[in-house]
């Protein structure tokens, strides 16, 4: 599969690696975004697109001199991270359930926090550049503290996987919590009371953006960065608590070398240069995919994920997709499946089980199959993985 152009008329081009007709909303979404003026050549759609605020889920769009917070949106720098480990499959047996206990205890989820705060959080030096932040978060640097570590609730998630060779495998999906969520909140407010006070005409309020050489956008792109640089390290606090769980059962609690490591964004804005040109990249539940990068692109609980290498396509400014996509709201899949439902679609996984993680069966999300089809001009696939143990934010 390679890119398919929209048939619609539209300022810049859309180009689409989605294997399915858009929904008429999803199409006027991508349609706003491309007749913004400081849009640069195209805006690409990776395979799992599917409707956000603002901007498509699954959408790249490179600007000129410009971003737009709400594209970035409220869960900056939401990522994955994942780990090799050199330990074989039979090494689990009898062990998931403890296992699954351990990272609980460990590793706070849903609008839980720690109790206490690691050394190594505390020695993270992000903090030192708290105080420039945006003067609505100043009150939160204690919470942003004890959530450092945490992985929230949603479609956040801690597994332990296999691979085709039966290698296990750790991964792990979070971002950048409370405080980049609130970051990301007070620039949208400020974006969209600029665009109020100068007038400017927006297909959609959510599309309001910042101006480069403004003080708006250098406070933007600073908040920004720090927020990034927080979810990487928050998921990297929660590997290295991760890794010494499964050290504990499969090592004696020796620590082991890993045999690979992946931590990337797919929620993120960069400054990258593109057809010989420097541009403000932004990827909006997208990943990364320039040759040799490595990536991750997980299917939902109970369905495949994939550790893959980019091919740095330049129509897709070297981008894949991020995950499955949801094929149905919450709403629809807390109303469509029952726990039996549940129940059967993540058999032989040590996960939960329960009316509470029904909006994330994989019953709700896209055959991730039939995604790593239509980007197989984006990426190759390095190792095909599946969960045995799964624990939900």
């Amino acid at each position: 599969m390679t890119y398919q152009p929209l048939p619609m008329k539209t300022e810049k081009p859309i180009y689409s690696w989605a294997g399915h007709e858009l929904a008429s909303r999803e199409l006027q979404m991508a349609k706003n975004v491309a007749s913004l003026p400081f849009v640069f050549k195209h805006v690409s759609l990776m395979p799992d697109v599917h409707l956000g605020k603002g901007a498509l889920v699954g959408s790249v769009l490179a600007t000129k001199d410009a971003v737009i917070p709400a594209a970035v949106g409220v869960d900056i720098g939401c990522g994955m991270a994942a780990m090799q480990l050199p330990f074989k499959a039979e090494e689990l047996d009898g062990k998931l359930k403890q296992i699954r206990r351990d990272i609980e205890a460990a590793i706070p989820v849903g609008f839980n926090q720690n109790k206490d705060v690691d050394k190594t959080v505390t020695n993270w030096q992000g903090w030192h550049s708290f105080k420039d932040l945006h003067k609505g978060v100043k009150k939160l640097e204690g919470k942003a503290l004890k959530q450092m570590g945490t992985l929230g609730g949603g479609n956040h998630f801690i597994e332990v996987c296999l691979d085709e060779n039966d290698n296990v495998w750790l991964m792990l999906h979070s971002g950048s919590r409370h405080i980049g969520n609130k970051l990301a909140q007070c620039h949208i407010g400020t974006a969209k009371e600029l665009a109020r006070l100068s007038e400017t005409k927006l297909p959609d309020p959510d599309l309001a953006y910042f101006v480069k050489g403004t003080p708006e956008f250098d406070a933007y792109w600073r908040d920004l960065q720090w927020s990034q640089n927080y979810a990487r390290f928050n998921r990297d606090v929660m590997m290295e608590r991760f890794k010494k769980i499964v050290e504990k059962y499969l090592a004696g609690g020796k620590p082991s070398k890993p045999v690979l490591f992946v931590n990337c964004h797919h929620n993120y804005a960069e400054k990258e240069t593109h057809f010989d040109e420097d541009v403000y990249v932004t990827r909006k539940g997208a990943v990364r995919a320039r040759t040799n990068d490595y990536g991750i692109i997980p299917g939902s609980m109970g369905a495949k994920s994939f550790i893959v290498k980019g091919k740095g396509n330049l129509m897709s400014y070297c981008s894949c997709s991020h995950g499955a996509g949801r094929l149905m709201s919450r709403t629809k899949a807390k109303k469509q499946f029952t726990v039996d439902d549940l129940v059967e679609q993540t058999k032989g996984v040590e996960c939960r089980k329960d009316h509470g993680v029904i909006d994330e069966i994989p019953g709700a999300y896209k055959p991730i199959e039939e995604v790593m089809h239509q980007q197989e001009d984006l990426v190759e696939v390095v190792a095909v993985l599946k969960q045995v143990l799964c624990v939900k934010g």
